[in-house]
């Protein structure tokens, strides 16, 4: 038996060939794969050798750089009593949060109500010279009725809006002098229903949205109906524009004196009675003078209340701070004017 299991010229053959590729290879010769280390492994990672030339001996290896803003901010503590106030609370965004926090009925102060009172003296002594004097504080007042309505309901600038209201006012005062004293109501009701619907086919015209232009329409409509009704004082009677000019007046004074809300309106409508019946005694209108000043009073309370539904906002307090209060009293001097004049 054979020890391979194959003839002597076949293990003489097999061996020559092994031997043949034991051979080393020269140097010209290159393997067929190339050997690469990064797809081994359990190849050892080869560290980078530092520059020593960068720093010197006592110099430490540059570090990351880090920010504020990678450390987690802790909550803020409430301030206490008796420190120094928080920076960051007045800065714009820390005053927002502070003015959404308070009330949002800001009283207009004492020099929209001097203003008024000022306005409302112009009136009375108008009033008193005849109808064209009485026109020019007139249209004053309705000018700063249509803008403040406006800048009330926070829209800023609405030039098509406040000239729109303003004009309806203008008009309604032409067909007053037209029509005469004895047609004022006829006169107002008909300036306010053309300028209803003329106001209505403008904001249809409108491309805004629909939620917009729903706004923007009552926004005008309401501002065009203060101005179209501060009309009234050339509709009443010269003696009743009188005797409200200076209720008014009084009890705008009486609402900015520093007293609590209750008591400054009781003050404020006892002013304006008491200023009432001294009006009523010097002019022809008599003892009627009470309850135009108290009703011309209620009404400017009411408007003064209603301009003090905004944040703090100098532009509202001086425009609808001043107007509201005698716009609103124009329908109560002509009413009670003619039924006690």
């Amino acid at each position: 038996m054979r020890r391979y299991g194959l003839p002597r010229a076949a293990r003489s053959r097999c061996s020559r060939r092994s031997q043949e590729d034991d051979t080393p290879m020269s140097n010209n010769q290159q393997y067929p794969y190339q050997y690469d280390a990064q797809y081994d492994a359990y190849a050892q990672p080869q560290q980078q050798p530092v520059p020593q030339q960068a720093y010197g001996y006592d110099a430490a290896p540059p570090q990351q750089q880090w920010s504020y803003e990678d450390v987690p901010q802790a909550p803020e503590a409430p301030t206490p009593r008796g420190s120094a106030p928080d920076p960051a609370a007045q800065t714009p965004q820390g005053l927002d949060r502070r003015a959404q926090r308070r009330s949002p009925i800001i009283e207009p102060g004492l020099q929209p109500a001097a203003l008024t009172a000022v306005l409302g003296l112009l009136l009375a002594g108008g009033a008193a010279l005849g109808s064209y004097a009485l026109l020019v504080p007139l249209v004053l007042l309705q000018a700063v009725t249509a803008a403040g309505w406006f800048r009330l309901n926070g829209m800023w600038p609405a030039r098509q809006g406040i000239a729109l209201a303003f004009m309806g006012g203008v008009v309604a005062d032409i067909a007053l002098l037209v029509a005469g004293r004895d047609n004022g109501p006829a006169a107002i009701l008909g300036t306010l229903g053309v300028w209803v619907l003329l106001t209505l086919v403008l904001q249809l015209r409108s491309h805004a949205d629909p939620d917009e232009r729903m706004y923007g329409l009552m926004a005008t409509v309401a501002s065009a109906a203060l101005a179209i009704v501060a009309a009234g004082h050339l509709a009443a009677e010269p003696d009743a524009v009188t005797v409200g000019g200076v209720a008014v007046a009084v009890a705008v004074l009486a609402r900015a004196l520093p007293l609590p809300t209750v008591a400054s309106v009781i003050v404020a409508l006892l002013a304006a009675t008491g200023a009432g019946i001294a009006a009523g005694g010097i002019t022809d209108f008599g003892t009627g003078g009470a309850l135009l000043g108290l009703g011309a009073g209620a009404c400017a309370v009411i408007g003064h209340r209603v301009a003090s539904y905004d944040f703090p906002s100098r532009f509202v307090h001086m425009t609808a701070g001043v107007a509201l209060p005698l716009a609103a009293a124009a329908p109560a001097v002509w009413l009670l004017g003619r039924a006690f004049g």
